[in-house]
This record gives C-alpha cells, structure tokens and sequence, in this order.
C-alpha cells in the first residue's frame, strides 16, 4: 500500500510544470491581496451580504421560488460589474500602489522612525501652546467610510505642518488631521461621535469623536485639550489620559512596529 501510494504521488509530481506552480503561485498572490484589501477597507459587511444572497439564492433553486431564483440570476449575471462599482475606490488604490510600489514597503524603518518623533515633537509642542488637536494614525483599517474627508495635504509629517494646523487661526484646526502611510494625507476631517452612553458626559466633542472613530476601526488618535492642555490617547474605544512622553512615544513606535527606546531623564510631559 505504501509503495503504491508513493508511485501515485510521484506521478502526481511528475505532471506539474514548472508553468503550473508559477500560476499556483499568483493565484495566490492575488488572493492574499484581496483579503488584505477586505481587511483594510472593512467591507466584511458587504461580503457578508453578497453571501446571504448566494445562500438565497440556492434555496431559490430548492425551493423552486422562481421569480426570486429570477431576479437574483439577474443580479450575480451582473456580479463582476457590480464588485467593480461598489470597490472601484479600493481598486484605484491598489492598483496604484501596485503600479508605484509593487515589492516593497511605501518607507523605511529609518523613515518611520524620523516620522515617528515628529509625530511625538507635534503632539507635544500642541499640548504646549494650548492648541485642541485630533490626529489619526491609520493602521490596517481604512478610516475613509467613517469619516467625513477634509482637505487632501498628501504631506511629509513634520512637527511645524502638524503645530501650524492647528493654530487657531488655521481654518482647518477644528477638524482631525489623518496620517496614512507615514504622511499627512489629509487634515479638517471630521470623525463620528461615539454613541457609547456609559461615556464620561465631561468628555468633549473632540473626545467623543475619538473613541467614535476608534470604536470602529483600529486607527490610534491623540486628542489634546484646548482648555486642560492634557493629551490623550484613544485606542479600541477606550481613553487613556494625561499620556506623557513615553507613552505618546511607545503607542507610535507599536502602531508602527518599531523597537521602543526609553526616553532620556526630563523628557516628560
């Protein structure tokens, strides 16, 4: 039996081209990529309803509903168009970031790293001079459907952008700066307020949007008072306030996946 099952796996082997495990290989190349881009854009909900029709549409067929069995033929003969329509901004987006940048990361670890202080310098130097502040750190979760979309910066982050947005004077100060891919991608964008009723009722409108957007997405966001001065940060719905130093900087090097360095004496909040 052994022997007989070792000559039917190499002749299994021996019919497979060279040709077929490049093709094997693509196939799931493409298919990783689309659940990376289910899981970034958050659209498991529409999935969920494209599978409900499917099942539907087989009990059609079973039960012999023709005029539903109808319509939905109808709808998935329209399937690929469809798909299209719905996902087209996530297309776009891909296939540019394929196009631009096929194999390798959008920056690197030096970069992040650099970003990363500039992130924690304008947080601070926010905090400092009493300016109120939102910013988004995206991660895998694409914020765009929860959020109302400001002005598009497509900016390099530096702490003198982040501190002059949000100056009162700015016209742009009263909404979130969202940072994405390691840039400033766009500012003046308005989150959704968490309806959560167990919420401090002291919280602000600033707050609230944060744990909204949070609540939702896996996005990080740093919230500074205008009145109190007082950082916080807003992660998984939940607020942790009066964040110092070190833990702005320990939440950015995480959200980037970076090595975490202690800061020096005095560098605190």
């Amino acid at each position: 039996m052994w022997s007989s099952f070792l000559e039917q796996l190499e002749f299994v082997v021996g019919q497979i081209r060279p040709q077929d495990l490049i093709d094997i290989a693509l196939v799931w190349l493409i298919v990783y990529k689309v659940l990376i881009l289910i899981r970034r854009t958050g659209t498991v909900q529409m999935l969920s309803g494209l599978g409900v029709l499917a099942i539907g549409y087989i009990l059609s067929i079973w039960l012999e509903l023709f005029t539903f069995n109808w319509l939905l033929e109808k709808f998935f003969a329209n399937l690929f168009v469809i798909v299209v329509i719905l996902f087209q901004g996530e297309i776009r987006r891909a296939l540019a970031h394929i196009g631009s940048n096929p194999f390798f990361t959008d920056v690197s670890a030096v970069q992040e790293t650099e970003i990363v202080e500039d992130l924690a310098k304008g947080i601070l130097q926010c905090a400092f001079k009493g300016f109120g502040a939102l910013i988004v750190i995206e991660r895998e979760i694409m914020v765009d459907y929860h959020i109302e979309p400001g002005t598009e910066m497509d900016a390099k982050v530096s702490t003198e952008l982040i501190t002059s947005i949000f100056h009162p004077s700015s016209p742009m100060h009263d909404g979130a700066v969202l940072v994405r891919g390691g840039r400033i991608h766009s500012a003046g964008c308005f989150l959704p307020l968490s309806k959560n009723p167990v919420l401090d009722k002291n919280l602000g409108t600033r707050h609230r949007a944060a744990v909204g957007l949070t609540e939702e997405t896996d996005a990080i966001v740093f919230v500074i008072s205008e009145e109190s001065q007082l950082i916080s940060i807003v992660q998984g719905g939940r607020l942790r306030s009066n964040a110092e130093l070190g833990q702005i900087r320990r939440t950015l090097y995480q959200a980037y996946g970076l090595a975490y360095q202690e800061p020096q004496d005095g560098e605190r909040l």
